[in-house]
């Protein structure tokens, strides 16, 4: 309890100023004239001022708040380098044990654990972590912060001031002096690159702990795939031309030699991501004669604006003989020989729609096609009642890479185009929208090119289990064949139509290798918090995946099946950093946070990152491997400002209380302070009068 006096002036104040400056000049002129009764007549006025005054007793009742003592232990992924782990472990107990003694005098001990996780994308944050850790206690009640680190820590304020109190900050760093360590820093980090072409990544390989000048050994790796192995120094810019192979992500790794001694080889390595874009998709659409689907492929062809069409359209039925020489048939002689020839391999993908030979391409550019084909190219043929004509393109060189041969035969009659049961596992027409009830919501066909010696898979079939899309490989390249001719009767909307759009979109898409129509395919996907695995697959069944962490741990996950040949599993992304998958055949990447966390480039244990800051506040900084205990001495220091000693930390131990109750006696209230000021002019009164 504590008693104190408090004042509440009956007037304002700059009047109750004025009268204490009369009264004061009135008592001074009555003691200086010595007029009898002169100290009691300024008693009894300074009883008058101090009355207007309204003087009351305070009583407050205060109870004591504790000390706050902040321990942050860093808990990021650096800490788990070495013997870090157990180092930091130790000394965690050590010190709640020492701090156990400021408990009996009333301090309270705040343990924080900050990083770990996938949440710490920009670096080690213990200043943070220790703000959010003190955000309900007054800066009066903080005594200190300790931080327990290896000293690798991004979020250092600019000011002392910036803390938000003033207390002694400690540092007690795990990790032993002169550890040694090799790291991948990167350059130049293109973002975009054209398909096909070459973009330049730089990079440096630095050693620390050891001596600069050292030949390393380099892998670059894009896509998990092995490009270069080129040999550099150490401490020396270099670069490495990679080739960007598709579009989308395509992730290059650059991964050093392991040092001997290093702590750890997980910075060995960088990473970086390289958008691929497709300077444009080059598309030859060769039409036999006009027709009304033929609308429909320029259509979903010229939609895409990254698609570069080239378009010609027979006009000349083959069975119309009048004599008139084929270089008179057209506005502009048809280009065969700069197409079919010359520019060939320009082409990503030829389209022969409802094309019968008639005497405009030669069979030497047959045999062209076929070795496009077989060195990477595509191939599409949309077949008709030309396919069973005595001018089938099967009937040219192109027998050899197409999927099936025409018996001469079709079938006429109402049909809905079905998913074959590999179909349904294929990603082309994997889950094709209307494909799930049966019978499909889609339109009917009614025609079906029947065809025998079929080889490679068909996706879709018709009546009597007839192929109606074919889709086969050939050397590097792909082929497709479509059976049926009336896939046009679903963009017109004929009985509500069907998904056109989507078929063939994908199936251009598959013949120009886009890598998520692969029918055998790993994939990683990070979404919010987790990982995503994903194995597409024509097989039955998929092995284990093995997953490698950024840390280089591994683990085997099991897959389960989601959808026809589709195996999914999920799991936390509980570390920054780049991830691998495996089967043993197929590898994906993906990358959680930054390519290149900052957590992951320097992580030798430092005492000098910390020592600006803890200088600054009078605290220590200390190697837990030099300290018996693996920590210094707690001292409470009640004042002073040196709080650190060889041995021994400080910290400032606070009296701090809170106001929980206040009584108020008023001096001159009521019957007691006219008793109090009737005293006084009596007192004077008596004196004068004696």
């Amino acid at each position: 309890m504590n008693l104190g006096l408090a004042f509440d002036p009956l007037i304002p104040l700059p009047w109750l100023i004025a009268a204490a400056v009369v009264a004061a000049a009135v008592a001074l002129l009555v003691i200086v004239s010595r007029t009898r009764g002169s100290l009691l007549r300024a008693l009894a006025i300074a009883l008058a001022l101090l009355a207007l005054a309204n003087p009351s007793l305070t009583r407050e009742e205060r109870e004591p708040l504790s000390t706050v003592v902040a321990v942050v232990v860093d808990k990021s992924a650096s800490q788990q380098f070495g013997d870090r782990t157990q180092m930091t472990d130790a000394a965690r107990a050590e010190l709640e044990t020492r701090l156990a003694r400021l408990k009996e005098q009333g301090a309270e001990i705040r343990f924080i654990d900050a990083g770990g996780g996938a949440g710490e994308v920009d670096g080690t944050r213990l200043f943070t972590a220790l703000s959010a850790g003190l955000a309900d206690v007054p800066p009066e009640r903080v005594a200190g912060a300790i931080f327990i680190t290896d000293g690798r820590v991004h979020d250092i304020p600019a000011t002392v001031a910036a803390l938000g109190f003033r207390a002694p900050v400690h540092a007690i760093i795990s990790g032993r002096e002169g550890e040694r360590d090799r790291r991948v820093a990167l350059t130049s980090t293109p973002r975009f690159g054209i398909v096909g072409q070459r973009q330049t990544v730089g990079y440096r390989v630095e050693d620390e702990g050891a001596p600069a000048g050292a030949r390393v050994s380099v892998t670059v790796r894009r896509d998990g795939e092995v490009v270069a192995r080129p040999i550099v120094t150490a401490g020396q810019p270099a670069s490495v031309d990679v080739e960007i192979t598709h579009a989308g992500a395509n992730i290059v790794e650059i991964e050093a030699a392991g040092l001997d001694g290093e702590l750890t080889p997980v910075n060995n390595r960088a990473a970086l991501s390289i958008d691929g874009v497709r300077d444009k998709l080059r598309v030859l659409l060769v039409s036999g004669e006009p027709h009304v689907g033929e609308r429909t492929w320029r259509n979903l062809l010229k939609s895409d604006a990254n698609v570069d069409l080239v378009h010609f359209t027979i006009l000349r039925p083959p069975e119309k003989q009048d004599g008139t020489p084929i270089n008179e048939l057209s506005l502009i002689a048809f280009p065969t020989r700069e197409l079919f020839q010359q520019k060939i391999k320009d082409f990503d993908l030829i389209i022969f729609d409802r094309y019968a030979q008639q005497g405009v391409l030669p069979m030497i550019y047959f045999d062209n096609i076929v070795r496009y084909v077989e060195e990477g190219g595509a191939l599409l043929v949309a077949a008709g009642t030309d396919y069973i004509s005595d001018g089938s393109v099967y009937y040219t060189p192109l027998d050899a890479i197409l999927p099936a041969a025409p018996t001469g035969q079709m079938t006429e009659t109402p049909y809905r185009a079905r998913l074959t049961e590999a179909g349904q596992r294929h990603p082309v027409t994997r889950a094709l929208p209307g494909s799930q009830s049966d019978p499909p919501a889609w339109s009917r066909f009614f025609r079906i090119i029947d065809a025998k010696d079929v080889h490679g898979t068909s996706v879709m079939d018709g009546p009597d289990g007839k192929p109606a899309v074919l889709l086969d490989r050939v050397g590097e390249g792909r082929v497709a064949l479509l059976l049926s001719d009336q896939f046009w009767l679903w963009a017109r909307g004929f009985e509500g139509g069907g998904p056109h759009i989507d078929l063939l979109r994908r199936l251009s898409h598959w013949l120009m290798k886009e890598p998520d129509l692969e029918e055998e395919r790993l994939k990683m996907t990070a979404h919010g918090g987790d990982i995503v695995v994903e194995r597409q697959t024509m097989g039955d069944a998929v092995p284990p995946v093995t997953i490698t962490t950024p840390t280089g741990q591994t683990r085997s996950v099991t897959l389960a099946s989601a959808a026809p040949g589709l195996f999914r599993t999920t799991f936390p992304a509980d570390m920054l950093g780049l991830w691998r998958a495996s089967d043993g055949t197929h590898t994906a990447l993906v990358n959680v946070g930054p390519l290149n966390p900052r957590e992951f480039a320097e992580v030798t244990s430092t005492t000098e990152v910390l020592r600006p800051t803890v200088t600054a506040t009078g605290g220590g900084v200390w190697r837990m491997a030099d300290l018996s205990g693996g920590v210094p001495r707690v001292v409470a220091v009640r004042s002073g400002e040196r709080f650190a000693g060889e041995d021994w930390m400080g910290l400032a131990m606070r009296d701090v209380s809170v106001v929980r109750g206040l009584g108020l006696f008023p001096l001159f209230a009521g019957l007691s302070g006219l008793l109090i000021l009737l005293a006084g002019v009596a007192a004077a009164w008596a004196r004068e009068g004696r």
